[in-house]
């Protein structure tokens, strides 16, 4: 009776872990304290802006200003997924998404995401500010 029921139950938990191992992951990361979905979902009420550099220079820019300029501390990061996830300091842990849409070769949109209002407003004027220099003018300060 048992080898008959043994199959089923064994077939019956493959499928609920299978099916549910995204929300296991993601309930992993939000208790670890590193998921992004938050900021993800936070994209519709995004700050915008569209830059004058192609998608791999704005991408590495930011994330060098973030770095070398700010107190923030990057989480999540991947060219792939088009994002940087921070920190706004190793102190205030409040989570700011910056996404990264190229538009053509030579410009790309920049959507900051936080459920935080100040976050957000805080490190777009911050990184929009560095973004928005010409290009001739970045290269005198160095």
């Amino acid at each position: 009776m048992i080898k008959r029921y043994c199959p089923i139950v064994l077939l019956s938990y493959c499928s609920i872990i299978l099916l549910g191992c995204a929300t296991v992951m993601e309930g992993a990361k939000g208790f670890a304290g590193i998921s992004t979905k938050s900021l993800e979902e936070g994209r519709k009420g995004a700050i915008l802006k569209q830059v004058n550099y192609d998608y791999n220079t704005c991408y590495y820019k930011t994330k060098e200003f973030l770095i070398t300029h700010t107190k923030a501390y990057i989480y999540a990061q991947g060219l792939k997924k088009h994002m940087l996830a921070i920190y706004v300091s190793e102190e205030d842990t409040t989570p700011v998404g910056i996404f990264f849409k190229e538009i053509d070769a030579a410009n790309t949109q920049i959507e900051v995401s936080s459920p935080s209002t100040y976050a957000k407003e805080f490190i777009a004027g911050k990184v929009f500010s560095i973004l928005e220099e010409k290009k001739g003018q970045a290269d005198a300060k160095k």
